[in-house]
């Protein structure tokens, strides 16, 4: 088992300390340096953090921490105040899941150190560790003077006993919704943009219900993973969770995997079976691509739905449900309806509520975070070895038009780690991505053109091109209006500053030439 310390840097910050600091006695090394020199401190990796206008002082700590573990880093958390504790909490947050993601529980074993940071930033490790979003041990390294006496020992390791402690047992069922929370942001909706925002409001509103809920989006959007976050916010969160995809199964096949069926019902049915309706008895059953559904299909699915029972197939008995059904579907229900291809009963008992996921190219702000995700997942499997792209790629990137939306981007960072050592250039991209930043017959304008090659009327540019200038503009004038403050700027824009950042990248932007 690999062993990771997660630490935030005791090196302190640039310009004048913060008066409640005091100064550290003469041959201090620090909470940091203390727990490497203990012989059982041995890591293979560690990571530390920092604010901004401490990432300075603690290169240091990170030369000297390299002879302690071979592999070291820091990460600069961008928070600009440490005590604030709802923007760590954010932060903590996200870093939590990306180290989830970098160093799995099952290879690597985590040591939390709480002797190092604000007093904020340590109660809120504890808070994540005790809420299970961090798995970890917390450590407390026991200043010099206090060692041996009173304390025998340096480091300590600090447990919280729930049930001794009567303020922290009041707080049992806060932390239970933080985990929930904090489960529903890891396993789902990873975007800032405005469409994004507005599927994790509805989210939240439809889970907190107990209605069926129709959802619709294009194919690769993430409708099962919208499916999941409906079910885990929810009452039913902890119940059992049972995806089935409709359109994968002949009619007949299809029939017995809903309901289930009884031996000799047909042949090769060898025994009795449980549909993924009793199979999801007390939680959450996601029918995807129900508009693929058999009108025979679709009666005995609306007969269940309508009385909470079913009979399986070739068996006599009734069988009480208590399910929620989430359907998805990609194409237009309401329109099939009117084709006589799907049954409207059906339709208004499926659609209690309606939620669309946006495509990737209507989210086109969220790329590069999403990209982030995926190169996070890559660099574990990898095993550390991470993967940097490079402006004029991520340019590429925003111009594509996506149609296999965000399933389609997930697989393009996955092939990089297949292809790339080091860094994703233009030519590491699949060609259709390229393609598309090429323009049509390798034009760079993307302007749309006749039969003949002429300009067809008036030019119109592609629509992610379009989006990624008016984002552009948008993005430099706030940077002038705001004399190059990015910080200023990014609350301006109402997205997150790292983002803003990335942006600038992607663009080629800078503060100071904008001020």
């Amino acid at each position: 088992m690999n062993r990771l310390l997660l630490t935030w840097s005791d090196a302190g910050t640039l310009g004048p300390a913060p008066a409640h600091h005091g100064r550290r006695a003469e041959g201090d090394r620090g909470p940091v340096l203390r727990l490497l020199d203990q012989e059982e401190s041995r890591y293979d990796a560690i990571v530390i953090l920092t604010i901004p206008a401490g990432e300075a002082p603690s290169r240091a700590l990170v030369e000297r921490a390299r002879a302690r573990a071979a592999r070291v880093e820091l990460r600069v958390v961008d928070v600009d105040d440490p005590s604030d504790h709802a923007k760590l909490f954010r932060a903590l947050g996200k870093l939590s899941a990306q180290v989830k993601r970098a160093f799995p529980e099952a290879a690597w074993a985590t040591d939390v150190l709480l002797s190092a940071g604000t007093p904020q930033a340590q109660t809120l490790w504890v808070i994540l560790v005790q809420a299970g979003i961090l798995p970890a041990r917390m450590l407390q390294v026991i200043p010099a003077a206090f060692v041996p006496h009173p304390h025998p020992r340096p480091v300590r390791e600090v447990r919280l006993d729930i049930e001794g402690f009567p303020e922290i047992r009041a707080l049992r069922e806060e932390v239970v919704r933080l985990r929930a929370e904090a489960r529903t942001r890891d396993t789902v909706l990873v975007g800032e943009s405005e469409p994004m925002r507005a599927l994790r409001a509805r989210i939240a509103r439809v889970a907190a219900t107990d209605v069926p809920a129709l959802i619709v989006g294009e194919t690769g959007t993430g409708k099962e993973l919208a499916a999941r976050a409906i079910h885990e916010h929810g009452p039913r969160g902890r119940g059992p969770f049972v995806a089935e995809n409709c359109g994968v199964f002949a009619e007949g096949v299809l029939a017995s995997e809903l309901f289930g069926h009884e031996a000799g019902a047909f042949t090769g049915a060898a025994g009795r079976r449980r549909g993924v309706f009793e199979q999801a008895h007390g939680g959450t059953l996601f029918l995807d691509e129900i508009g693929e559904l058999s009108p025979r299909v679709q009666a005995s699915l609306l007969r269940v739905l309508q009385d909470g029972t079913l009979r399986r197939v070739g068996g006599e008995a009734r069988i009480e449900l208590d399910v929620r059904v989430v359907a998805a579907t990609h194409r237009d229900l309401a329109r099939m309806v009117e084709q006589g291809t799907f049954r409207e009963d059906l339709y208004y008992r499926l659609r209690g509520a309606i939620i669309a996921v946006p495509p990737l190219r209507a989210r086109g702000g969220d790329i590069e975070i999403l990209v982030d995700a995926f190169l996070d997942e890559v660099r574990a499997r990898r095993k550390g070895r991470g993967l940097k792209v490079t402006r004029e790629a991520m340019r590429c990137l925003y111009q594509h038009a996506w149609p296999g939306n965000v399933r389609e981007l997930r697989a393009e960072v996955h092939r990089w780690g297949v292809f790339c050592d080091h860094t994703v250039d233009v030519g590491d991209l699949a060609p259709e991505i390229t393609a598309a930043a090429a323009g049509p017959a390798g034009g760079a304008g993307g302007v749309a053109r006749g039969p003949e090659g002429e300009a067809g009327g008036e030019e119109v540019a592609p629509l992610a091109e379009a989006v990624a200038s008016a984002e552009r503009a948008a993005i430099g004038r706030a940077l002038k209006v705001h004399r190059g403050n990015i910080s200023r700027a990014a609350r301006a824009l109402a997205i997150d500053r790292n983002t803003l950042k990335r942006k600038m990248a992607a663009y080629g932007l800078r503060g100071d030439e904008a001020a």
